[in-house]
């Protein structure tokens, strides 16, 4: 009996071996490298590389590694390209506050930092030029309260005209000098105080420079504090003069702080270079209501832009490195067959990047590409029949 069952194991043909070798393989899809009667490999080339081979997955494999097939449809997409930003303070939002005569700071009222509302008092100030102002203010004042109550008639129509207009030009005199109505009226009421009055801010700000000391003499136009309103700020992009590209005001432009992201609108668009680092600054100007961003901060600037044409683009999860180091994708046949395409890639698209080298239409596995390629590793197929 036992030489009648080796004889017939011998008369057996060659391919039922080879199917009892290879059981763990039997759901798996054709090998790349096909065993003839003698063992040796055949590789089927036709001037090319055959990428007839692949793989087969079930329906449970699919579902349990989540794998997401979709055809590939060219479309419009969008792109962004890069340029690195600074954030400035609104220029046409912000201010520096100085006095306009020699002066000595007596007191300083707010701090670096410190957010100001329209009309807080800025600082206190002592000048020689003031209170000889005042003085004279002083002085027509109380003739024209005594002229206007005792009447054109009473005194005549030259010394009435007189009288308001010595008054108005040293009202005028004072607020030339930085006084505001409100600091006039303080001294109205207060007028032992000769010489003494205040800064005050003309809008809503933040303190961004305070480089001054109490007691310190100033000069006329020397900058006290600097005060910034910061709902609206300023950002300079810089990019390379030659992209093959047009900016317009039209462009849309986000920016990006760590994970903060922020809408932003292009502003002026100058033609001319810095002479240091040979870029052209575009100024954008973006919204700040929930106070993140602030002057100094270095900040990404991506311009959007929409492709001319209709183009095939997959996401970045749908590559992987072939065995020779060319990006490939995995095609879906019939029959669930996977099988891996070279391609070549084009432009980024944010999460989708443009690939050549594949027809529209064909399906392609959008999400799960590791998993694919981990199978065909573990059957020993090379993608590309090396």
């Amino acid at each position: 009996m036992k030489k009648l069952f080796i004889i017939g194991l011998l008369l057996l043909p060659p391919m039922l071996f080879s199917e009892t070798e290879h059981d763990d393989h039997e759901h798996e899809s054709k090998a790349h490298n096909e065993h003839n009667e003698s063992g040796e490999e055949t590789h089927e080339h036709g001037g090319s590389e055959d990428h007839d081979e692949g793989i087969q997955l079930s329906k449970a494999q699919l579902r349990l590694a989540n794998i997401k097939i979709a055809p590939l449809n060219a479309k419009i997409r969008q792109y962004q390209v890069y340029a690195p930003g600074e954030i400035k303070t609104n220029g046409y939002t912000s201010y520096l506050v100085s006095p306009r005569a020699d002066s000595v700071v007596l007191k300083r009222h707010v701090a670096l930092g410190e957010k100001i509302k329209k009309g807080q008092k800025l600082v206190t100030l002592f000048s020689e030029a003031v209170a000889e102002t005042q003085a004279t203010f002083r002085v027509v004042r109380a003739e024209w309260l005594r002229v206007k109550k005792l009447g054109r008639k009473a005194v005549g129509d030259k010394r009435f005209i007189k009288a308001q207009t010595d008054y108005e030009a040293a009202y005028g005199h004072l607020q030339a000098l930085g006084l505001s109505k409100t600091a006039i009226q303080y001294f109205i009421r207060n007028p032992q105080k000769f010489g003494e009055y205040q800064l005050r801010a003309a809008g809503a700000g933040i303190v961004l420079n305070d480089d001054f000391h109490q007691g310190q003499r100033v000069e006329a136009g020397q900058t006290l504090i600097e005060l910034a309103d910061e709902s609206t700020l300023w950002v300079e992009a810089r990019i390379k003069p030659d992209l093959p590209f047009e900016i317009t005001k039209a462009t849309q432009v986000r920016i990006k702080m760590g994970k903060a992201s922020f809408n932003a609108q292009i502003s002026q668009l100058t033609h001319t270079l810095d002479p240091i680092t040979r870029t052209r600054i575009i100024r954008l100007t973006v919204q700040n209501k929930a106070d993140q961003l602030h002057a100094g901060l270095f900040v990404d600037v991506f311009f959007l832009f929409d492709s001319e044409k209709p183009i095939l683009a997959v996401p970045e999860s749908a590559l992987m490195r072939g065995g020779d180091g060319d990006w490939t994708v995995f095609m879906v046949e019939k029959g669930n067959q996977f099988k891996a395409q070279e391609v070549e890639l084009g432009r980024s698209f944010g999460q989708w990047r443009e690939i050549k080298g594949i027809h529209s239409g064909a399906r392609i596995v959008m999400q799960g590409a590791f998993f694919v390629a981990s199978q065909m590793a573990k059957g020993g197929f090379d993608p590309h029949n090396h």
